[in-house]
């Protein structure tokens, strides 16, 4: 997923960069050819890697240095500067490396370099031959790929109810709905890679039984099968409200490509579009509605978009950005029917809609676990390693309510960076690494052309600190409850983000 290819800037790092012109914990971005390379100082070493961040496209340079590792500043992936490789989602696939040489007081990067072997994990006592993930989001699909890039090489069976391989969800709200990016961005790998990776990916088939104890789903078709380890990643699903007209042609969800080529599809022929909620999704869909010139009314309940997450300020600041981008606001209002042309008020108002979309939330997928006896409280519970109430039991995503070091609670989040992460420490575990899951919560929202950058997580907030100008659009927000930092929200403020995170996590190491 990416622009196209620009041309390569900075200084030509072949011909070598003066050693001092690098100062320690420093980068410098450059090229080799008409490659884009990173040029890195940490602990007195140089690093040479690719410049661009593999998930969209990020400027590695402008991201963070953290031991020896470098951070994105777009949507916080992590990639090894001794190795390229993608540490942590959302990116997965690892940059480009090459050898570097100090030689009379420059710096040069030489050719590429070979991959370093990939150190798998230490043998677990028990190694599983069969792995069964049940999901086909971000959580599955970034266990299944950690897997195999642990060197496991036993059978991964992955089943999924959906009828497209993984794809990048996030797009679906975003760019593929706006209709600024092309459907090929939109698989997370191309149908090829699981034949290749041996992954057994099983398309529109539902898991309707766990038992726990013989260690085995059952599928709908009255299939079984066994498993050593276990992951449920069963995501959620959309809100769907009971209201009369809520079943017609014109009436959308918003959770699967499947989905979101029908919204896409009567988008083309529709003129007036009724978004309900003022959720992350919903407005995410008003402004992709927008920018395919759809004239757009959303429907809210609250006085202010998105305040319980992001605060009055911040939530003033999201509903004039689409105002100014010509959405219209019913809040402090509901819909109480849907006809063939209209959508009808609790305050009386009749608005005309060719298209509506639903997106006033989701709730987590829970049925399989709470059948099985799992240990369920808002969620599938699981201890730091992920793992649930039942051994061999992992459960990652939107379903997992796990013992968060950072806020000092257990927490479910619905965030798709958190998901991807989810996945590969409970890959790391399965395969008997005893790996704690302490990735802080991270997530973004695009808007129109500014971002909101999300680190951290608070429930409540006793105050918020606002640091910049908010409608300048280049401010920082702090969510404190007695006078600790629990969440910074951001809008071009790339760096404070990152190193709110790294704070954050050196803060609970050290509790």
């Amino acid at each position: 997923m990416s622009d196209a290819q620009k041309e390569p800037t900075g200084p030509d790092l072949a011909q070598g960069v003066a050693q001092d012109q690098l100062g320690e914990g420093t980068m410098l971005a450059g090229h080799v050819g008409d490659e884009a390379v990173l040029l890195a100082r940490r602990g007195g070493e140089f690093f040479a890697i690719g410049a661009t961040c593999t998930h969209y496209s990020g400027p590695l340079a402008e991201g963070l240095l953290v031991d020896d590792t470098v951070r994105c500043p777009w949507h916080h992936a992590c990639f090894s500067l001794r190795t390229g490789e993608a540490l942590r989602a959302p990116a997965f696939a690892p940059v480009a490396c090459w050898a570097t040489e100090v030689r009379d007081g420059k710096v040069f990067v030489r050719e590429k370099s070979s991959p370093e072997p990939r150190r798998t994990l230490a043998n677990a006592a028990e190694k599983p031959q069969k792995i069964v993930i049940v999901g086909g989001g971000a959580a599955g699909f970034a266990a299944a790929e950690m897997l195999r890039r642990e060197g496991y090489a036993g059978s991964i069976v992955m089943v999924s109810d959906d009828d497209a391989a993984p794809v990048d969800r996030p797009n679906l709200s975003k760019d593929y709905l706006a209709g600024t990016a092309p459907e090929e961005w939109v698989p997370l790998r191309d149908d090829a890679y699981y034949s290749e990776q041996h992954i057994d990916l099983r398309l529109r088939t539902a898991v309707t039984g766990l038992d726990v104890a013989a260690r085995e789903v059952t599928l709908a078709d009255g299939g079984r099968l066994a498993y050593d380890r276990l992951l449920l990643a069963t995501g959620a699903e959309p809100v769907r409200l009971s209201l009369p007209g809520m079943d017609l042609p014109h009436v959308f969800t918003l959770r699967t490509l499947a989905d979101c080529r029908r919204i896409i599809a009567r988008a083309t022929a529709s003129r007036r579009a009724v978004v309900m909620g003022a959720s992350f999704i919903g407005l995410e869909v008003a402004a992709a509605l927008r920018a395919r010139g759809l004239d757009v009314r959303v429907v809210a309940p609250e006085k202010r978009p998105m305040e319980r997450v992001l605060g009055p300020e911040l939530g003033d600041f999201v509903q004039h950005l689409h105002e100014e981008h010509g959405v219209v606001f019913h809040l402090e209002d509901a819909a109480i029917a849907v006809d063939e042309r209209q959508v009808l008020l609790k305050g009386g108002a009749q608005i005309d809609a060719d298209l509506v979309v639903a997106g006033v939330g989701v709730r987590p997928r829970l049925a399989l676990a709470e059948h099985a006896g799992l240990a369920i409280d808002r969620g599938v519970m699981v201890n730091a390693f992920l793992e649930t109430s039942a051994p061999g039991v992992f459960a990652a995503g939107d379903i997992a309510r796990w013992p968060d070091p950072h806020s000092g609670a257990p927490i479910r989040v619905e965030h798709w960076v958190v998901a991807g992460r989810q996945g590969q420490t409970a890959a790391r575990n399965m395969l008997g690494a005893q790996q704690a899951f302490d990735a802080v919560p991270f997530f973004w929202s695009q808007h129109y052309d500014v971002p909101i950058n999300y680190v951290g997580h608070a429930e409540t907030w006793d105050t918020i600190e606002v640091d910049g100008d908010v409608a300048g659009r280049d401010c920082a927000m702090r969510y404190k409850r007695n006078g600790r930092v629990l969440a910074v929200a951001s809008i071009y403020r790339d760096a404070e983000s990152l190193i709110a995170e790294v704070q954050m996590e050196r803060a609970a190491a050290h509790r």
